[in-house]
């Protein structure tokens, strides 16, 4: 049985506040995916998020296939961190955790989902194939995405960095 991990990180110039204001609305997905994927919620986004809250989608992920996919939110710490796990859908296993922590000028977001395909040997041959590349491009999407909503991150300048940059001067 081989599990596969996916990480991403990102920082955002937004406070921790309107990050989580956005991120842990499940409302909000759809617009940081790709729209050929066809995403569409069909029920449980009309509540903000917590723990036990089951939310249906229909996406489109190869082929103009539609699959459905219900995820559960199955832990939920206030600006800190939210996990939602596949109950149904296109994975053996899809377990996704959502990190955020304020960080100077703004905040970081961190995604780390472990999953596993099903079809055991045919799944795994399809991994690099298939599946690894097109998580990669769904995570490349929300970034630019999350750039074009809230800006692009810039290391905030602090006094040492301005004195190191007037010492080379």
């Amino acid at each position: 049985m081989k599990i596969y991990t996916k990480k991403s990180v990102q920082k955002l110039p937004i406070s921790l506040e309107k990050a989580w204001e956005f991120l842990s609305n499940p409302g909000n997905l759809k617009k940081i995916t790709p729209d050929y994927m066809g995403f569409n919620i069909i029920s449980g986004a009309d509540r903000p998020m917590y723990p036990g809250q089951i939310i249906q989608y229909i996406v489109t992920p190869v082929a103009g296939i539609k699959t459905k996919w219900v995820t559960e939110i199955t832990h939920v710490k206030d600006k800190e961190y939210f996990v939602d796990e596949q109950r149904f859908g296109p994975y053996a296993l899809w377990h996704h955790k959502h990190f955020l922590k304020e960080i100077p000028g703004g905040v970081e977001m961190e995604d780390i989902v472990d999953y596993k395909l099903p079809l055991g040997f045919f799944g795994q041959l399809a991994h690099p194939i298939l599946v690894a590349p097109k998580l990669k491009e769904i995570f490349e999407y929300r970034q630019k995405r999350l750039i074009e909503l809230f800006g692009h991150y810039s290391e905030p300048r602090t006094e040492k960095t301005t004195l190191k940059h007037d010492i080379l001067n």
